[in-house]
């Protein structure tokens, strides 16, 4: 992987193969520790665009005459 950002759906699909890889259980030590390090890799860069969009991300809302933004923020499960 790059020093380039990758769109936030290519992250994610690459994140899945690595998962995948190492789900399979057929990699040495040092090649688990490796594509393991690549999947931490992509998941903090898939966390930062979350947080970038969330940020991003506003509701409007009608007060009376005025109009006033907030924070969008999604309740958890």
């Amino acid at each position: 992987m790059g020093s380039k950002e990758l769109p936030f759906e290519e992250a994610m699909k690459q994140l899945e193969a690595v998962a995948t890889k190492l789900e399979k259980g057929d990699l040495s030590l040092d090649e688990s520790v490796t594509t393991f390090e690549e999947g931490m890799k992509l998941s903090k860069q898939c966390s930062k665009l979350l947080e970038s969009a969330e940020k991003r991300i506003t509701v409007l809302l009608k007060d009376g005459d005025k109009i006033k933004e907030e924070n969008f923020i999604q309740e958890e499960e």
